[in-house]
């Protein structure tokens, strides 16, 4: 009885390496183009925690904690907003009125003010609760 080769053919191993090279060609641009996406998701989460450090501040506000911070001015900037995150706003983020160049306020009957964080050229919006 005559035993059968094992193994694979050389054109069957050249084969699935093209096919692996195709598949990379195509793949590798998709990863290149994530970094703009990923910036824009950091802005978007310096947003979020901004918008929950906020929620968290009208809170202790509302049930009279001395650790509150008024928010009643102009709040749509890095010096009003850095107090109420631990470690503040990270490095090379700005907040700035959304409306620009209005400032947004927590003046009067105003219950929410917008404010836009930007890093680079990527932005995301936040939304302050006043806390009076």
């Amino acid at each position: 009885m005559k035993k059968a080769n094992a193994g694979f053919t050389l054109i069957e191993l050249i084969v699935v390496i093209v096919i692996l090279g195709i598949l990379a060609a195509v793949a590798v641009p998709k990863f290149f183009d994530l970094s703009g996406e990923a910036e824009t998701a950091a802005a978007q989460g310096v947003a979020g925690a901004i918008a929950s450090a906020s929620s968290i501040n009208f809170a202790a506000k509302k049930v009279g904690s001395a650790s509150a911070i008024t928010l009643n001015a102009a709040v749509c900037d890095n010096t009003t907003l850095t107090p109420l995150m631990q470690g503040g706003i990270p490095t090379g983020y700005t907040v700035s009125a959304t409306p620009a160049p209005a400032i947004s306020t927590c003046a009067g009957t105003v219950e929410a003010a917008s404010c836009t964080v930007t890093k680079g050229t990527k932005t995301a919006t936040a939304t302050i609760l006043c806390a009076r």
